[in-house]
């Protein structure tokens, strides 16, 4: 009976946990392809594709807003690889002094209200002629995406075996040898799995992108929000799953650069 009934409940944590998930999903599956739904019915009077159309055509500006958002995700991954790298490498393998205070430095983004930070980050680019471009959105994004890439990315370094690195330099290898052929490989997944995080944020990224893109850039998260703002669930439903393809697409290349197997041969 015991057993019954921790089955049971097992079944039903997992029913709920499944809902919870998956119930979000289904509401946003069943208003994409609604074209009639009024209150008090419980399901949709009528589906069809007139709401696809109108996202499709070659007048709408889905495609667009989905390709910038893209553009400025993938930038966004650059711009904090860059300085992750670096940063994680000295933080990861360095003894600097002042280690666990760089690290927090990078934290503070976080420690304010976003809403804040992001109306006096647009004050200071509007000073600099950044208001409105893309270099502006892809900053805004970094500052967010950075927490998640310098803190993997030190992280990714220090687990990295120093005697690989010694064993190398003892061969006659020079410091920038060993650490592209040793350390950076060996800290690759880390690296990666920042990457991931970063890209990720960025394309879901709005306030920062409201404040400071807005009205000359448009994302994919701007236009869901003006389509809800409207009332026009049917657009807004579709526009999140478009949203949803590139981050599917981009974490099942990861998960196909990630496999042991390439990540044995990178090593070697």
């Amino acid at each position: 009976m015991t057993s019954l009934l921790r089955s049971g409940l097992v079944g039903l944590a997992l029913a709920l946990l499944a809902s919870a998930i998956f119930g979000p999903i289904s509401n946003i599956l069943l208003w994409a392809f609604t074209e009639q739904w009024y209150f008090p019915a419980k399901l949709p009077q009528a589906f069809g594709f007139s709401f696809w159309e109108r996202v499709f055509r070659p007048q709408g500006n889905a495609f667009a807003s989905l390709l910038n958002s893209v553009v400025i995700a993938m930038m966004t991954v650059a711009v904090s690889l860059a300085i992750a790298i670096p940063a994680g490498l000295a933080l990861g393998r360095g003894r600097l002094p002042l280690r666990v205070l760089f690290l927090l430095v990078f934290l503070l983004p976080q420690a304010f209200p976003s809403l804040a930070v992001h109306m006096n980050i647009a004050r200071i680019f509007y000073t600099l002629g950044l208001n409105g471009t893309f270099l502006g959105v892809v900053l805004v994004h970094a500052l967010q995406g950075m927490v998640f890439s310098v803190w993997i990315a030190a992280a990714a370094f220090a687990a990295v075996d120093p005697q690989l690195e010694e064993a190398a330099s003892n061969m006659g290898a020079t410091p920038f040898t060993v650490f592209r052929t040793v350390t950076l490989p060996l800290a690759l997944p880390g690296v990666m799995a920042s990457a991931i995080f970063v890209f990720l944020i960025s394309l879901d990224e709005f306030t920062g992108t409201y404040f400071v893109g807005v009205p000359d850039i448009t994302t994919m998260p701007l236009l869901l929000f003006t389509a809800a703002m409207e009332g026009n669930y049917q657009i807004a439903s579709i526009t999140a799953l478009l949203l949803l393809v590139p981050s599917i697409g981009f974490m099942l290349v990861i998960e196909r650069f990630l496999k042991a197997d390439v990540l044995a041969k990178v090593g070697h």
